[in-house]
Order: structure tokens, then C-alpha cells, then sequence
């Protein structure tokens, strides 16, 4: 039987996700066919809510029945308490990324509990940051530590994945959101995004934890918030298009062409903005030519054209990482999770016909 205490975490996760769904009490309480009076009881922690109630909450809610019910994370991306007077459309998707960050780290806890999966070890680069510069030189770090050399990365996934980072893309509006829980590093990338901007939102991820953030002392106390994200902005932009990457196309001509950085943008898979940003700082545009060309994004076509081929989003179909995935199957094959409970954990990437054939029947997970 829960505590007090536990009962009033359950209450203000409730009223959290109700706030963050935009439904006021009285709309609560009518999609679960309750009185306003016993919803506002449940979210003072004043009234004991069922396993069936939690379950229509969840429903009702969107989030993860498990959210209700593991510890919060001790660390998370979000800092401030929603409340009815600040509320707005960003604080709403920064509170249901931390929703799904947080299932998505008690989910690869439960694969680890069942003994199917065991986490990568994390990675950290082991100069403090002081500045961009730096963060780009983590960067590079990086790419020679994953022997990723200079050229285009085929998967974020993957290279998050190595470097201990465990990335899931959800089905949530806004960005990404990560967190370092003891020894498991998670991460959550909005699938909706367009590919470039989730490609630079897992960079942007990874660099909190390669770099470090305000809750590290690998950046200086001194720094203002903002300075922080401009150092891990570095990090991300040097990851996915180093300017090295600019040095091609200005031994071919004397001026970078935008059908040069049209068919950059294209291999290296990274969004228009980002590129042309990385340019103004490899030196081989300046600022007035960047105006320009940001007014003249390039088409589908166009990118066909560049390179050939029209560039395959990356972190769409694969939703999780690969040894996850594998410990995942493997549960079910040992009878250890449902079907049903397989394809959620797997976040999208598979539907029940995918999984392999057994004989035994499904527990009731």
C-alpha cells in the first residue's frame, strides 16, 4: 500500500498531465465520468486512485501508465513546476518530453531487470569546456574516437548509442530532452521534426552529455544558460558537418556557390540553417551572403540533383536503439512480455505481426 506521501506525487503528476493536455478539471473529470470535486482530491493527494482509474487516466492523459507509478527522475530537462498562471505551449511540450523521457527510462530499466539488456558505458570528454571552440573540439573528439573520420554520419542513433547515450524518437511535440540517472544516460528526439532538425536535436543531446551542462562542473558556474546551449549548438553543428567539411568546395572555385553548399547539406544530411551556419564560421561565406542564401532553401529537387539521391531521414523509422531492440525481441521469444507490451517498449518501429512466431502462450503482463 502506497504512503501519504506517494499518493501526493501520484496527485501532482496528474495534475501536471492535465495541465499539460490543456483540459481543465471539470473536462478531467467528465471523460472519466467522475465528480470535479474527487479530481481535484486526487491531485491534492487527498484520495486513493485504483489500478483502473490510473489506467483511464492514462488513456485520457496520454502518457504512459508507468508514469504514474516509477520514481521521478532525479535529474530531468525541465526545471519548473507547470501551474495555471505560467502555462504556455512550450512548457506543455517540455513537460510531456520529460513524461516520455522518463517512461523511456523506466522501460530500458525493465529490459535490464529482466536480464535481456546491458546498457553501453558512457563516454565523457575529458577537457573542460570553456568556450565554442572547445565544444567543437569535443566534437572532433568524437569522430576520431568512433573512427567516424571527416565525412557524412550515416545514423545518430547509433553514434549516440556507442557513446552511451540511449536515444528513443517519440511520438510528442517539440524537440528532445535527455537525462544522467546513475548509470544510464537517456535521451528522447520529437519525430516531429523535420529529418535535419532531429538529426541537430540529437547532436544537441549528445552534447550535454559529451560536454556537460549546468548540473556538471565541466562548464563553468560563471556561464549564463544561454552561453551553455551556444557551447553545446557548437558541439552539435562541428558533429554533424565539420568545416573541414567546407574545404572541397573552395579548392574547386573561388567563391562558395550555394549549388556547393545545396549538395553539402544534402550528404551530410543537415538542415539548411545549420549548414549555412557552418560555413559562415569555416570563413568561406560571410554574413551578407548568408542572408542571402537562407532566403532560398532548397527544394527536394534540388537535393536530388546535388547528389544524386534524395537523403533518407534519419531517427524516423528506427525508433530506438539497436541492442535495445534486440533485448526486446529477445524478451518476448522467453515468454517474458506481451505482444502488445513488446510493441510499445519498441516505440512505433515494429506492429505485432513483425515479431517472431511462438508456441507458448503470451503472459499477462
Amino acid at each position: 500500500m502506497k504512503e501519504p506521501g506517494e499518493w501526493a506525487d501520484i496527485g501532482e503528476r496528474v495534475r501536471e498531465c492535465r495541465l499539460a493536455a490543456g483540459m481543465s478539471q471539470e473536462q478531467l473529470a467528465a471523460a472519466l465520468r467522475l465528480d470535479r470535486t474527487m479530481i481535484a482530491k486526487i491531485e491534492r493527494g487527498a484520495r486513493r486512485v485504483d489500478a483502473l482509474e490510473l489506467a483511464k487516466l492514462s488513456s485520457v492523459l496520454k502518457v504512459p501508465l508507468t508514469y504514474f507509478l516509477t520514481p521521478a527522475p532525479l535529474v530531468v530537462s525541465r526545471r519548473a513546476e507547470l501551474a495555471d498562471d505560467t502555462l504556455t505551449d512550450a512548457a506543455r511540450q517540455s513537460y510531456r518530453l520529460e513524461v516520455a523521457l522518463s517512461a523511456w527510462l523506466a522501460d530500458i530499466r525493465q529490459m535490464i531487470d529482466m536480464g535481456g539488456f546491458s546498457p553501453p558505458g558512457r563516454e565523457r570528454y575529458p577537457v573542460a569546456i570553456q568556450d565554442a571552440s572547445d565544444a567543437r573540439r569535443a566534437a572532433l573528439w568524437v569522430r576520431d574516437r568512433l573512427d567516424l573520420g571527416r565525412g557524412p554520419i550515416d545514423s545518430l542513433m547509433s553514434v549516440c548509442e556507442r557513446l552511451g547515450q540511449l536515444v528513443a524518437v517519440v511520438e510528442v511535440p517539440g524537440e528532445g530532452a535527455s537525462l544522467v540517472e546513475d548509470d544510464l544516460a537517456v535521451a528522447v528526439v520529437s519525430r516531429h521534426d523535420d529529418p535535419g532538425r532531429r538529426r541537430a536535436t540529437a547532436a544537441h543531446e549528445l552534447g550535454h552529455l559529451i560536454v556537460g551542462d549546468e548540473y556538471s562542473t565541466d562548464i563553468g558556474v560563471h556561464v549564463s544558460r544561454d552561453d551553455r546551449e551556444a557551447m553545446i549548438d557548437a558541439f552539435a553543428a562541428e558533429l554533424l558537418i565539420p568545416v573541414e567539411a567546407f574545404v572541397a568546395p573552395v579548392r574547386r572555385s573561388e567563391a562558395v556557390r550555394r549549388e556547393d553548399l545545396v549538395s553539402l547539406a544534402a550528404r551530410f544530411r543537415t538542415s539548411w540553417s545549420l549548414t549555412i551556419r557552418q560555413a559562415v564560421v569555416s570563413g568561406v561565406i560571410d554574413g551578407n551572403a548568408a542572408r542571402e542564401m537562407r532566403r532560398r532553401n532548397p527544394t527536394r529537387a534540388e537535393l536530388m540533383e546535388a547528389v544524386g539521391w534524395a537523403p533518407q531521414p534519419d531517427l524516423e523509422t528506427v525508433r530506438v536503439p539497436p541492442s535495445y531492440a534486440h533485448a526486446v525481441v529477445e524478451c518476448f521469444r522467453r515468454s517474458l512480455i506481451t505482444a502488445s507490451r513488446a510493441v510499445e517498449l519498441m516505440r512505433g518501429q515494429i506492429v505485432a505481426a513483425d515479431l517472431p512466431l511462438r508456441d507458448d502462450a503470451e503472459p499477462d503482463l
